[in-house]
């Protein structure tokens, strides 16, 4: 292995770990950790989400409806219902009632989400239940 391939494999995301071990196996030297990268915009929504819920079921309920609707993506619009968001409201613009924020703000998102599935279904693993049925909530 050369060393400006090494050093792709290292420098590529989903492959640091992988790399790293890879290249202190290879020099036979230690290598010090490479500082954390910042949060990925899912992972801060996944955080977010996971504070606010609190109970690690409920959270784990949510997240996978969040993953099939959105990828964690808070600016994810179905392009042909106009859903948008985390949670996919449709229209979108329902979350305003959460906040004014409700296009660019994972939290505001999140909170307008549970309230909508404790409404409507009584908890987030009640509408995840639903999701399973029916391919949507």
């Amino acid at each position: 292995m050369t060393a400006a391939s090494l050093l792709r494999t290292v420098a590529t995301p989903k492959k640091a770990l992988a790399g790293a071990a890879l290249a202190a196996a290879t020099c036979g030297s230690l290598i010090a950790a490479a500082p954390a990268q910042a949060a990925t915009p899912a992972s801060s929504a996944q955080a977010t989400a996971k504070k606010m819920i609190g109970d690690s079921a409920e959270f784990q309920c949510f997240s996978k409806i969040v993953d099939h609707e959105s990828d964690w993506n808070i600016h994810a619009t179905n392009a042909s219902s106009g859903a948008y968001g985390l949670v996919q409201a449709l229209p979108g613009s329902k979350m305003a009632s959460a906040g004014d924020d409700w296009k660019t703000n994972a939290a505001t998102q999140i909170e307008w989400g549970l309230d909508y599935m404790k409404d409507r279904y009584g908890s987030t693993c009640d509408a995840w239940t639903f999701w399973q049925s029916n391919g949507w909530y």
